[in-house]
């Protein structure tokens, strides 16, 4: 098995690279899907952020409302920590649960995260790739795709490290600011070489 992280900052195209390297035989887990496992009704997890936030946090049906949630965490760096506090440890162990099943098999498994770096658990990985993408692409991208003002948006993306800290410790790195052909292309040559990669004999 070829551990494989994948990060990129909000609206940097790191989903859509997630997908193209599913479509060729890459298995895949996602972190905001980890996320919101760790996070059900009737989960520690989501007894932890009530209990840190208050129940005006959940919906209607007792399931947490991620966009209040949001409002108050990107507000407050120190209601973030907390909350990455009690969803981070679920989800890395959610992550080694689903790797389980692939250990002894020549299989590219990816876990795609918009913290790898921030959170010093890039280093558990053999690879690292960062999808590179200019903030005001970011910016432009959210803007159009998502129901989000530019004043949430940038904070978000402050929120994350700079793209510069990203690129200092990756092994690659996906430029995606042009056409959906050319990623295209970019992610047909990083599976190349993950799966010699993959296939390589242990040392």
């Amino acid at each position: 098995m070829l551990l494989v992280g994948l990060t990129g900052g909000i609206g940097s195209g790191k989903s859509t690279v997630a997908r193209m390297l599913e479509e060729r035989g890459a298995i895949v887990f996602d972190a905001d899907a980890l996320a919101r496992r760790a996070v059900e009704p009737g989960t520690p997890g989501h007894d932890a952020v009530v209990e840190r936030f208050g129940a005006n946090v959940l919906g209607p049906g007792g399931e947490l409302d991620r966009e209040a949630l949001a409002s108050i965490v990107f507000a407050d760096p120190a209601a973030r920590r907390d909350l990455e506090a009690i969803v981070h440890p679920e989800v890395r162990r959610l992550f080694a649960e689903g790797c389980e099943r692939y250990r002894d098999t020549d299989r590219v498994v990816v876990f795609s995260a918009p913290l790898l770096v921030e959170t010093g658990m890039h280093t558990a990985f053999e690879v690292l790739v960062v999808v590179a993408t200019p903030v005001e692409a970011q910016v432009e991208r959210l803007l159009r795709d998502r129901a989000m003002t530019e004043e949430a948006i940038r904070a978000r993306i402050a929120a994350q490290a700079p793209l510069e800290d990203k690129l200092a410790v990756a092994d690659v790195v996906v430029g995606n600011d042009g056409s959906l052909e050319e990623l295209e292309e970019q992610v047909g040559r990083v599976w190349t070489d993950l799966r010699v990669r993959a296939s390589a004999p242990s040392p």
